[in-house]
């Protein structure tokens, strides 16, 4: 199965065909249809057993043509619909292409905390493939994109383990996670 995080168990899709284009480079899957009912935006996906240090997200897509913003949030709750309470939201990263900021914030008991906007370049490109990764670790969230580690973002929701959502969207195609 190709949706797995590094201890097998990330996110659930249950699809089988998401491997079938590795002998098709170029090829997202052959099967366009179910990838495209299953990944499609705005996304929520369930993290099985909540996020713990070592355990790592990784969101591969394709920024859209002309974008404004896309986000990727790990959240507390299931119930994805219900806004009250507003869910606790332990990351949202928001990459926002007017100013090209990469922001993070969280928020917390509904309350959202300062947007943290330092980073040393902006890494996304229209119309162009990416692969975000989210490293959980004891005292942070580590982020990457494209292999490079862009920053850190250290917990605001300290029960680890109640971070059972990734939430994605905007301008984007999403073409993998794990």
């Amino acid at each position: 199965m190709a949706v797995q995080a590094a201890e097998n168990d990330g996110i659930t899709v249950e699809d089988d065909h998401l491997n079938d284009s590795l002998g098709n480079p170029g090829l997202i899957s052959p099967d366009k249809e179910d990838l495209s009912r299953l990944l499609t935006v705005p996304f929520s996906g369930r993290i099985r057993g909540g996020m713990r240090p070592g355990k790592k997200i990784i969101v591969m897509g394709i920024v859209d043509l002309e974008p404004d913003s896309f986000d990727v949030s790990l959240t507390c709750g299931r119930d994805s619909d219900k806004e009250e309470p507003p869910l606790d939201v332990a990351l949202k990263l928001t990459a926002r292409f007017t100013d090209r900021q990469f922001l993070r914030s969280a928020r917390v008991s509904g309350k959202w905390t300062v947007e943290e906007a330092s980073t040393v370049y902006f890494p996304f490109i229209p119309d162009q493939p990416f692969r975000i990764e989210i490293h959980c670790e004891h005292q942070r969230f580590r982020i990457f994109v494209d292999g490079h580690q862009l920053f850190d973002f250290y917990h605001k929701v300290k029960s680890l383990p109640s971070i059972d959502t990734v939430r994605i969207q905007g301008d984007l195609q999403i073409t993998k996670l794990g």
